[in-house]
């Protein structure tokens, strides 16, 4: 699976809301956050209004690559799963794919074993998002859309 960033087109999104809305569900969370590992917010949903979601994104990559180094030192390549246990509210972080974050924020209603248990159906429906839009990228360079060349743009403005 290629690495990197990537164009998301509508019905991708759409696709990842629906995974991420059957988890909430599922999971009884109150909010789940889709990030890719740059720390951009991609997709989300739940109760997302009392949320900071840009500094929750940079905050939950930048929380992954900081166990990424923890792991490394230990001889891990990364942790894959991490849990946070607060007095109110529980955070529940997984890579999909190594390249997304699920962020799963649920309080007592639920539980880590039940989270665990949904995040894990989700990754794979989320991962086969991915495949999709990876099929999608490679399809859009052989049919011959290219990027912008500097002569492109110089000709946009004569």
């Amino acid at each position: 699976m290629a690495q990197g960033n990537f164009i998301l087109h509508e019905k991708e999104y759409r696709d990842f809301q629906g995974v991420l809305k059957k988890l909430l569900s599922d999971s009884y969370g109150k909010v789940v956050f889709l990030v890719d590992k740059n720390g951009t917010l991609l997709a989300a949903a739940g109760e997302t209004e009392e949320f900071d979601t840009t500094s929750l994104a940079s905050l939950a990559a930048g929380n992954i690559a900081a166990t990424g180094g923890l792991a490394s030192l230990i001889g891990e390549k990364e942790f894959s799963i991490l849990f946070h246990e607060g007095e109110r509210d529980n955070m529940h972080l997984s890579v999909v794919a190594n390249r997304l974050i699920l962020v799963v924020i649920f309080d007592r209603r639920s539980s880590v074993g039940l989270v665990r248990l949904r995040v894990r159906r989700a990754s794979v429906e989320l991962e086969r998002i991915l495949r999709a839009v990876d099929a999608g990228s490679k399809r859009e360079e052989e049919d011959g859309i290219e990027e912008l060349t500097e002569a492109d743009i110089e000709s946009l403005f004569k």
